[in-house]
């Protein structure tokens, strides 16, 4: 069956149109809840939220719609998306569920859930809860309707959590370190995670309006971290997005690390330390280099579709504990169950702190190649799989650039558009590569 609401990472739209109205999530709420007590006579959720202004509201139907269908709610107000996955296994509650639209802009919103394990929810629970959509609403009588109850001490809880997955030996002292928090879900958390653990924190993006959230900040705009890394003369610096399950880091010389080379340094780190390292799960944009530089070191490498979500379906499918994605989403599972920016970069800091060496001297062994990324729009019913002029320069592409180069051609989940990547050791060869194959799907 195909999905009506939910996407690949829960649902998620523009506050005011379908699906993102109070009514809908009210009805969501209920729905959910029914399917919840398919299997328990009195289930209670987690709900936590980012800082847009629409959280608010959506909170507050959310609420109404669980507790109409016999549900207890617990409220943690603003704290990270993983938090929110820590502590429904903590509290030993039924599900998680975060309202935010992570890395978009305050406009919209949405609404993710995970189980009492703090995973993400298989695609036959999402399809249970779309059927129960479909079907009217079973109120609970007034002596079965749910309560709702705010845990006070979320933030501390899950502060404390950060900080237990960080070596007790080790200490952030005598580090400057600025972190940015978008203005959003981690805006209290992330200082006082890295202060506590020794570092001396410069805080920007910690001071939420409701409508600022990823706005010129976070890890979707690292200029803004790059920026002031130079100007207080900072050691490290750390972006997340407005959720705080994305991470991106800079060093003192204001060089950026995506999560790729994040993800090669964390199984890289360990293998230094005698620690066996399987496999590690990319995605099928993950940079080649990365992949070069994990075999040469004997460790297998996997690639997922893009998104967390799959990334994580690969590491279970395996059984391997390390998986991420460039834009910054990484997975470390013996840490944390799902992406965690707090939780990596802690670990990235451990590498760092254990080895005496700066980012630069732990990434020396990875030099990414150049990506050239062209997207070219697609009319409506143009079969591009099917374009012979297409595939011909696909062909003619893949066996120039035979080991030291990769071809990756996907439609938009999201657009009418059509992805041309081209990734070589040669940057003008890309790009020469990569319009060629444009043109011939432009015919």
């Amino acid at each position: 069956m195909t999905r009506k609401y939910f996407g690949t990472d829960g649902i998620r739209g523009t506050v005011g149109h379908s699906p993102i109205t109070p009514d809908f999530i009210l009805k969501l709420a209920h729905a959910v809840g029914r399917v919840l007590r398919q299997k328990e006579a009195r289930p209670t959720v987690l709900i936590g939220k980012d800082t847009r202004i629409s959280g608010y509201m959506l909170e507050s139907a959310l609420e109404s719609g669980f507790n109409s269908a016999g549900v207890d709610v617990v409220l943690l107000g603003p704290v990270p998306t993983p938090a929110v996955a820590y502590l429904t296994t903590a509290q030993r509650a039924s599900l998680g569920v975060v309202i935010s639209a992570s890395h978009n802009p305050f406009g919209d919103n949405g609404i993710k859930f995970f189980s009492d394990h703090g995973a993400k929810l298989p695609d036959d629970w999402e399809l249970a809860v779309e059927a129960a959509l479909e079907e009217p609403p079973v109120w609970a009588d007034s002596a079965s309707l749910g309560k709702t109850r705010r845990l006070e001490d979320a933030a501390g809880r899950y502060i404390e959590f950060c900080k237990s997955t960080f070596d007790r030996e080790l200490s952030l002292k005598g580090l400057k370190i600025v972190i940015d928090a978008a203005h959003g879900a981690a805006y209290q958390i992330a200082p006082k995670v890295f202060h506590e653990l020794g570092a001396e924190v410069v805080a920007i993006g910690c001071s939420p309006d409701g409508l600022n959230i990823n706005d010129g900040v976070g890890a979707t705009h690292p200029e803004a971290l790059v920026a002031a890394v130079k100007q207080h003369g900072a050691d490290i610096g750390i972006a997340l997005d407005g959720d705080a399950d994305r991470l991106q880091m800079v060093d003192a010389q204001g060089r950026l690390y995506n999560g790729d080379e994040l993800l090669y340094l964390l199984a890289a780190e360990r293998l230094a330390r005698d620690e066996v390292v399987p496999g590690v799960v990319g995605t099928l944009m993950t940079n080649m280099a990365v992949e070069l530089a994990l075999k040469a070191k004997g460790v297998a490498f996997v690639r997922a579709k893009v998104g967390d979500r799959y990334v994580l379906e690969e590491l279970h499918r395996h059984h391997w504990l390390l998986g991420g994605e460039g834009s910054g989403h990484l997975l470390v599972l013996d840490q944390q169950s799902t992406g965690d920016a707090l939780v990596s970069a802690l670990q990235v800091l451990q590498a760092v702190a254990r080895s005496g060496q700066s980012l630069a001297e732990l990434l020396s062994g990875v030099e990414l190649f150049p990506q050239v990324l062209i997207n070219v729009r697609l009319q409506p019913g143009q079969d591009w799989k099917n374009n012979a002029a297409l595939q011909a320069a696909i062909a003619a592409t893949e066996a120039e650039l035979g080991q030291t180069g990769r071809v990756l051609i996907r439609a938009s989940g999201t657009e009418p558009l059509l992805r041309v990547m081209v990734e070589a050791r040669d940057a003008d060869q890309a790009r020469t590569l990569a319009e060629r194959m444009a043109d011939a799907a432009r015919a």
